[in-house]
């Protein structure tokens, strides 16, 4: 028993403060063919975001709620891919997959605290189809900036306390087991099952964080959603464009969920995913979202739509 202990301390004692970024190692001489749909799919988020937020930002008719929700949206997908999609473009290229333990927390916390403003934002847009359709009389007052930074704060606040929880208990433990991580980018649970000792701590945080920020959003979404078409049908009046709008919304949402549980369940039930498998869904849930949200709400944004043709009708032939 003692010499196990004595076995045991410094390995204990011991822990790695840089780390290897491991993903899709195993497909060897295919990793540099894999960075160019990444690549592609970088620069559709890059371009496309860019030139909604700027198309939103110049043109004075479209300074309404509704509108400064979906350039705030297009800045998370701009800023999302950005935290790990040059670095695992460097990696597959070059084979440059060093990360410090401090870049690896910084980059963690970037990642999820970004994801978690994406759910708050898709919150804030049910709600301003809510009042627009069921609420009109109290649109203005309860859409307004000052109205909605008031409200806004809560979730942020609630954001931060647990995603910074999340990385500060994961940035206490000791990794001895091994200093490879089996991912493109320092996602949490990739991170924390390489440490020694108990984690179950970390796992209910994240468990948590999971629970309080995208579920409930989602709940809340999914309720704001049911009394909105509800009303609709009660109604007589046509409500053709603020649904159009609802369904577009309901587009994103669902395509966001569908990646994000995947990735999250995949680290947490026994599952048959490869370990490839699991880094494309995770990868996929930031990129999917990032590029194809700029262009679901351009085509089904009939305002949007409308500013996008009188720009390209006015460029210099």
């Amino acid at each position: 028993m003692t010499e196990q202990k004595m076995q045991y301390l410094p390995v204990q004692n011991t822990s790695f403060t840089s780390f290897k970024l491991n993903g899709f190692s195993d497909l060897e001489e295919w990793r540099p063919i894999l960075s160019v749909p990444y690549l592609l799919m970088f620069l559709l988020s890059t371009v496309s975001n860019s030139f909604l937020i700027f198309l939103i930002i110049s043109q004075r008719a479209l300074h309404s709620p509704m509108f400064v929700l979906i350039g705030l949206m297009a800045f998370v997908d701009l800023c999302w891919p950005i935290v790990f999609v040059p670095n695992m473009l460097l990696n597959l290229l070059f084979n440059w997959n060093g990360i410090s333990l401090v870049g690896c927390l910084i980059q963690m916390f970037c990642i999820h605290y970004v994801g978690t403003f994406q759910s708050t934002l898709l919150l804030w847009m049910s709600l301003d189809r809510f009042f627009a359709i069921c609420r009109p009389l109290y649109y203005h007052k309860c859409m307004q900036m000052s109205s909605f930074l008031k409200f806004i704060i809560v979730p942020v606040i609630r954001n931060i306390i647990l995603v910074t929880t999340m990385v500060s208990l994961a940035g206490k433990l000791h990794y001895c087991l091994r200093n490879e991580i089996d991912h493109c980018f320092c996602e949490h649970m990739a991170l924390v099952q390489l440490a020694c000792g108990d984690i179950s701590i970390n796992n209910l945080v994240g468990l948590l964080t999971a629970f309080l920020v995208p579920t409930a959003d989602f709940v809340f979404i999914a309720v704001s959603y049911v009394i909105i078409f509800a009303s609709v049908m009660k109604s007589r009046q046509s409500h053709s464009k603020a649904v159009n709008t609802c369904v577009t919304h309901i587009i994103v949402i669902t395509g966001s969920l569908v990646f994000a549980l995947m990735a999250f369940l995949s680290y947490r039930i026994r599952n048959n995913f490869s370990p490839n498998s699991r880094i494309f869904i995770s990868t996929m849930y930031i990129l999917f979202s990032s590029c194809f949200n700029p262009i679901i709400y351009g085509l089904r944004t009939k305002e949007l739509r409308e500013h996008l043709l009188k720009f390209i009708k006015y460029l210099p032939k």
